[in-house]
């Protein structure tokens, strides 16, 4: 699939959110990754922008660092 630059840069940004939020509650990318069920590699390719997330991953996530799913959304 195709990846439009306005598409990738809001993955980008929705990457960088999920970096801060995981930094201030001092995890590492590989405990969110195990709190998310996920691998390490997968986080690391969340946080750079390169997934383009489902609903079910943005879920995940938000589980994972105990957040409710709108504060990864932009304002």
């Amino acid at each position: 699939m195709y990846v439009f630059m306005e598409d990738s840069n809001l993955l980008i940004e929705l990457g960088a959110k999920i970096r801060m939020i995981r930094l201030t509650k001092n995890l590492t990318q590989n405990q969110l990754a195990i709190n998310c069920n996920f691998e390490k590699s997968s986080m690391s390719k969340i946080e750079s922008g390169q997934v383009n997330m489902s609903y079910l991953t943005l879920h995940r996530i938000s589980k994972g660092l105990a957040i409710h799913i709108r504060e990864l959304l932009p304002d």
